[in-house]
Protein backbone atom coordinates (compact mmCIF):
# COMPACT_ATOMS: atom_id res chain seq x y z
CA UNK A 1 0.00 0.00 0.00
CA UNK A 2 1.42 3.53 -1.20
CA UNK A 3 2.10 5.84 2.03
CA UNK A 4 -0.15 8.75 2.57
CA UNK A 5 2.78 11.25 2.06
CA UNK A 6 2.99 9.30 -1.40
CA UNK A 7 -0.92 10.01 -2.04
CA UNK A 8 -0.63 13.40 -1.18
CA UNK A 9 2.49 14.08 -3.56
CA UNK A 10 0.61 11.92 -6.12
CA UNK A 11 -2.48 14.24 -6.33
CA UNK A 12 -1.02 17.78 -6.04
CA UNK A 13 1.17 16.98 -9.27
CA UNK A 14 -1.28 15.25 -10.89
CA UNK A 15 -0.72 16.09 -14.86
CA UNK A 16 1.87 18.58 -13.74
CA UNK A 17 4.45 16.51 -16.22
CA UNK A 18 7.02 18.93 -18.53
CA UNK A 19 9.71 18.48 -21.29
CA UNK A 20 13.00 19.62 -22.20
CA UNK A 21 12.63 22.86 -24.49
CA UNK A 22 15.71 24.44 -25.10
CA UNK A 23 19.11 23.74 -25.35
CA UNK A 24 21.78 26.46 -24.42
CA UNK A 25 25.16 26.45 -25.96
CA UNK A 26 27.85 28.57 -23.87
CA UNK A 27 25.18 30.56 -22.78
CA UNK A 28 23.49 31.17 -26.12
CA UNK A 29 19.73 30.30 -25.92
CA UNK A 30 19.24 28.41 -29.10
CA UNK A 31 15.62 28.42 -29.17
CA UNK A 32 12.20 26.46 -28.57
CA UNK A 33 12.14 22.86 -29.02
CA UNK A 34 15.16 23.92 -31.72
CA UNK A 35 17.44 20.59 -31.94
CA UNK A 36 15.45 18.79 -30.03
CA UNK A 37 13.54 14.97 -30.53
CA UNK A 38 10.14 16.57 -29.74
CA UNK A 39 7.73 14.19 -28.03
CA UNK A 40 4.63 14.17 -28.85
CA UNK A 41 2.73 15.35 -25.21
CA UNK A 42 4.56 16.50 -21.49
CA UNK A 43 3.60 12.51 -20.01
CA UNK A 44 6.41 11.00 -18.60
CA UNK A 45 8.35 7.68 -19.67
CA UNK A 46 7.66 4.43 -16.64
CA UNK A 47 8.41 1.81 -18.24
CA UNK A 48 12.59 1.03 -18.14
CA UNK A 49 12.29 -1.95 -20.84
CA UNK A 50 10.54 0.08 -23.48
CA UNK A 51 12.49 1.91 -26.38
CA UNK A 52 10.46 5.04 -25.11
CA UNK A 53 13.31 5.19 -22.60
CA UNK A 54 15.62 6.23 -25.10
CA UNK A 55 14.79 9.88 -26.38
CA UNK A 56 10.99 9.44 -25.67
CA UNK A 57 7.77 8.60 -27.34
CA UNK A 58 8.55 8.55 -30.91
CA UNK A 59 12.07 9.58 -30.24
CA UNK A 60 14.08 6.64 -32.43
CA UNK A 61 14.16 9.26 -35.03
CA UNK A 62 15.32 12.64 -35.83
CA UNK A 63 14.63 13.27 -39.50
CA UNK A 64 12.82 16.11 -38.96
CA UNK A 65 15.13 17.90 -36.35
CA UNK A 66 18.29 20.09 -37.14
CA UNK A 67 21.80 19.41 -35.92
CA UNK A 68 23.74 22.06 -33.70
CA UNK A 69 27.57 21.75 -34.25
CA UNK A 70 29.18 22.43 -30.98
CA UNK A 71 32.62 22.53 -30.07
CA UNK A 72 33.64 19.81 -27.35
CA UNK A 73 34.50 21.15 -24.02
CA UNK A 74 31.60 23.35 -24.28
CA UNK A 75 28.95 23.79 -21.78
CA UNK A 76 25.33 22.73 -22.86
CA UNK A 77 22.48 23.72 -20.31
CA UNK A 78 19.18 21.81 -20.81
CA UNK A 79 15.53 23.98 -20.34
CA UNK A 80 12.51 22.38 -19.03
CA UNK A 81 9.01 23.40 -18.45
CA UNK A 82 5.84 22.37 -18.02
CA UNK A 83 3.95 24.08 -20.86
CA UNK A 84 5.61 26.35 -23.68
CA UNK A 85 6.02 28.80 -21.39
CA UNK A 86 8.67 30.30 -19.49
CA UNK A 87 7.02 32.44 -16.61
CA UNK A 88 3.45 31.84 -14.85
CA UNK A 89 4.25 28.60 -13.29
CA UNK A 90 6.97 26.45 -11.83
CA UNK A 91 8.95 24.92 -14.83
CA UNK A 92 8.49 21.79 -13.27
CA UNK A 93 6.33 20.82 -10.36
CA UNK A 94 7.90 21.14 -6.96
CA UNK A 95 6.15 17.90 -5.70
CA UNK A 96 8.55 16.01 -8.76
CA UNK A 97 11.27 14.96 -6.88
CA UNK A 98 14.31 13.08 -7.90
CA UNK A 99 17.84 12.72 -9.53
CA UNK A 100 19.15 14.86 -12.57
CA UNK A 101 21.26 12.89 -15.47
CA UNK A 102 23.02 13.46 -18.53
CA UNK A 103 24.58 10.75 -21.30
CA UNK A 104 25.76 11.32 -24.57
CA UNK A 105 25.68 8.82 -27.42
CA UNK A 106 28.12 8.87 -30.29
CA UNK A 107 26.07 8.38 -33.89
CA UNK A 108 27.75 6.30 -36.59
CA UNK A 109 26.87 8.25 -39.47
CA UNK A 110 24.19 11.38 -38.59
CA UNK A 111 22.61 11.96 -35.47
CA UNK A 112 19.12 12.70 -36.98
CA UNK A 113 19.23 8.91 -37.99
CA UNK A 114 20.50 7.28 -35.20
CA UNK A 115 17.95 5.45 -32.98
CA UNK A 116 20.32 5.39 -29.73
CA UNK A 117 20.04 1.53 -29.46
CA UNK A 118 22.31 -1.25 -27.79
CA UNK A 119 25.70 -0.32 -25.29
CA UNK A 120 26.33 3.62 -26.69
CA UNK A 121 25.45 5.64 -23.65
CA UNK A 122 27.99 7.35 -21.55
CA UNK A 123 27.15 9.11 -18.75
CA UNK A 124 28.44 12.24 -18.23
CA UNK A 125 26.43 13.97 -15.23
CA UNK A 126 24.22 13.09 -12.61
CA UNK A 127 23.15 15.00 -9.44
CA UNK A 128 20.51 13.20 -6.83
CA UNK A 129 19.68 13.88 -3.11
CA UNK A 130 21.55 17.11 -1.85
CA UNK A 131 20.65 16.89 1.88
CA UNK A 132 18.08 15.01 3.50
CA UNK A 133 15.39 17.63 2.13
CA UNK A 134 16.76 18.94 -0.95
CA UNK A 135 16.64 17.06 -4.40
CA UNK A 136 18.65 17.73 -7.53
CA UNK A 137 15.46 19.00 -9.39
CA UNK A 138 14.49 21.13 -6.64
CA UNK A 139 17.91 23.32 -8.07
CA UNK A 140 16.31 22.64 -11.42
CA UNK A 141 13.21 24.15 -10.56
CA UNK A 142 15.05 27.02 -8.98
CA UNK A 143 16.96 27.68 -11.65
CA UNK A 144 13.99 28.10 -13.80
CA UNK A 145 13.86 24.31 -15.16
CA UNK A 146 17.93 24.82 -15.91
CA UNK A 147 20.88 22.49 -15.34
CA UNK A 148 23.89 22.34 -17.37
CA UNK A 149 26.75 20.16 -18.53
CA UNK A 150 30.53 20.08 -19.99
CA UNK A 151 30.70 18.29 -22.73
CA UNK A 152 34.11 16.54 -21.68
CA UNK A 153 36.90 18.14 -24.36
CA UNK A 154 38.35 13.75 -25.01
CA UNK A 155 34.95 13.02 -26.47
CA UNK A 156 35.49 12.02 -30.48
CA UNK A 157 34.45 14.77 -33.42
CA UNK A 158 31.17 13.83 -34.50
CA UNK A 159 27.86 13.67 -34.44
CA UNK A 160 25.89 13.01 -31.01
CA UNK A 161 22.69 12.21 -29.44
CA UNK A 162 22.91 14.47 -25.62
CA UNK A 163 19.95 12.73 -23.33
CA UNK A 164 18.88 14.52 -20.39
CA UNK A 165 16.57 12.78 -17.82
CA UNK A 166 15.19 13.75 -14.78
CA UNK A 167 13.61 10.93 -13.14
CA UNK A 168 10.80 12.24 -10.66
CA UNK A 169 10.49 9.61 -7.72
CA UNK A 170 7.08 11.06 -5.59
CA UNK A 171 5.39 8.01 -6.55
CA UNK A 172 7.89 5.39 -7.07
CA UNK A 173 6.98 3.32 -3.93
CA UNK A 174 6.25 -0.02 -6.01
CA UNK A 175 7.14 -0.36 -10.10
CA UNK A 176 5.73 1.27 -12.88
CA UNK A 177 6.12 4.11 -10.24
CA UNK A 178 8.93 6.41 -11.19
CA UNK A 179 8.34 8.82 -13.78
CA UNK A 180 11.28 9.33 -16.66
CA UNK A 181 10.97 12.64 -18.40
CA UNK A 182 13.42 12.53 -20.97
CA UNK A 183 14.83 15.22 -23.76
CA UNK A 184 17.24 14.50 -26.76
CA UNK A 185 19.39 16.56 -28.43
CA UNK A 186 21.27 16.49 -31.46
CA UNK A 187 24.57 17.95 -31.92
CA UNK A 188 27.72 17.80 -34.25
CA UNK A 189 30.92 18.00 -31.49
CA UNK A 190 34.10 19.50 -33.28
CA UNK A 191 37.53 19.30 -31.95
CA UNK A 192 37.27 16.86 -29.46
CA UNK A 193 39.84 13.98 -28.23
CA UNK A 194 40.23 10.13 -28.58
CA UNK A 195 38.88 8.56 -25.92
CA UNK A 196 36.54 5.86 -25.55
CA UNK A 197 34.33 5.81 -22.52
CA UNK A 198 32.32 3.23 -20.71
CA UNK A 199 29.34 2.54 -22.04
CA UNK A 200 26.01 1.37 -21.36
CA UNK A 201 22.28 0.63 -22.99
CA UNK A 202 19.21 2.20 -22.71
CA UNK A 203 16.94 0.82 -22.61
CA UNK A 204 18.85 -2.03 -21.20
CA UNK A 205 20.62 -0.47 -17.78
CA UNK A 206 17.79 0.20 -15.96
CA UNK A 207 15.90 -2.23 -13.79
CA UNK A 208 12.64 -2.35 -12.38
CA UNK A 209 14.60 -3.42 -9.29
CA UNK A 210 17.25 -0.69 -9.12
CA UNK A 211 17.16 0.69 -5.88
CA UNK A 212 17.31 4.12 -7.83
CA UNK A 213 13.90 3.42 -9.61
CA UNK A 214 11.81 1.78 -6.79
CA UNK A 215 12.33 3.35 -3.75
CA UNK A 216 10.08 5.41 -0.83
CA UNK A 217 11.09 8.73 -0.75
CA UNK A 218 9.50 9.74 2.13
CA UNK A 219 10.59 7.18 4.60
CA UNK A 220 13.44 9.69 6.15
CA UNK A 221 16.15 8.71 3.10
CA UNK A 222 19.32 10.27 4.17
CA UNK A 223 21.64 8.98 0.82
CA UNK A 224 20.31 7.93 -2.83
CA UNK A 225 22.13 6.16 -5.78
CA UNK A 226 20.64 7.18 -9.61
CA UNK A 227 20.68 4.26 -11.72
CA UNK A 228 22.87 3.53 -14.86
CA UNK A 229 26.11 3.24 -13.04
CA UNK A 230 28.77 5.61 -12.54
CA UNK A 231 29.73 9.04 -14.31
CA UNK A 232 32.27 8.99 -16.98
CA UNK A 233 34.99 11.59 -15.78
CA UNK A 234 36.30 12.29 -19.26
Amino acid sequence: MKSVLSLLAAAAVANAHFTMQYIWDNGVDEGLNNFIRIPPSNNPVTDVTSTDLTCNVNGLTGSSVSTLSIAAGTTITFEWHQHAQRTGEDAISGGHKGPVLVYVAKAPSTAASFDGQGAVWTKIYQSGLLNSTTWATDVVNANNGKHSVTIPASLLAGEYLLRAEIIALHVAESYPGAQFYIGCAQVKITGGGSANPTKIALPGAYKPTDPGITINIYNNLQSYTPPGGAVWSG
